[in-house]
């Protein structure tokens, strides 16, 4: 591993706007590329909230353009699809996450216990002890 991906950000998925992929600033393409959806929906859903909400969609959208960092579309982290999947859970599930990652710890230390106990037995000295007359 280089120097860079220990001082990366421990969660590379971030919202960002991407100016690059059209739109007025990249704010759609931008919550398209968080939630993994196509930027046409995100697009129709907020010509939708237009209708709905009126003037508080297009003053949402503005302070987002504000608020939400601008990236380019090179500066996409580079991550296996199991990676990628692993951090969107934990943004939206943290807490499920949290005890998965709880219960597999848990597991580990078990297995580790049982190691512990079968190499400090009596049977395993035992053992080592017959191994070592076969040579």
């Amino acid at each position: 591993m280089t120097d860079k991906q220990y001082s990366r950000p421990p969660n590379p998925h971030r919202l960002y706007r991407i100016n690059q992929s059209g739109g007025l600033a990249g704010v759609c393409a931008g919550f398209a590329e968080y939630f993994n959806i196509d930027v046409v929906i995100v697009r129709l859903a907020w010509v939708l909230s237009f209708f709905i909400l009126g003037p508080f969609s297009i003053i949402a959208y503005i302070v987002a353009c504000f608020v939400i960092p601008s990236r380019g579309s090179k500066e996409k982290p580079k991550m296996k699809p199991e990676e990628d999947e692993f951090w969107r859970g934990v943004e939206r599930q943290p807490t499920t996450t949290f005890s998965n990652l709880r219960y597999q710890f848990r597991d580990l230390d078990d297995r580790l216990a049982d190691l512990e106990r079968s190499v400090t037995s009596k049977e395993w000295k035992l053992r080592r002890e017959f191994r070592d007359l076969e040579k």
